[in-house]
């Protein structure tokens, strides 16, 4: 075990399932997602979850994953967080986080 690159940076897409539409998870995600540095977006689906993208520094996405996997905003009941195409980056593709309509 060595010491984590705290430069590391990772991309990955989420799927939130359970009852968290309409309960500020969307807006929520955003402004955690502006305070840790991590770019990318997130939206409600017509099919009742939440999807987005996100990228940035692994540690800080970890951490927004662990929230969204098990937390949330104040009133969901989180029943999985789904991630696919997780890979490395060398540079961040979005400039900001952004709600998606």
């Amino acid at each position: 075990m060595g010491i984590p690159d705290i430069r590391q940076l990772i991309t990955l897409e989420f799927e939130v399932y359970g009852h968290v539409q309409g309960l500020n998870l969307t807006k929520d995600t955003r402004d955690r997602c502006v305070k840790a540095g991590i770019t990318g977006w997130v939206k409600n689906t017509k099919q009742g979850t939440i999807v987005g993208k996100m990228q940035g520094p692994k540690i800080e996405v970890d951490k927004m994953i662990t929230w969204l996997s098990s937390e949330g905003s104040p009133g969901c009941e989180i029943e999985r967080c789904e991630l696919r195409n997780q890979s490395n980056l060398n540079r961040l593709d979005y400039k900001d986080f952004a709600i998606r309509f």
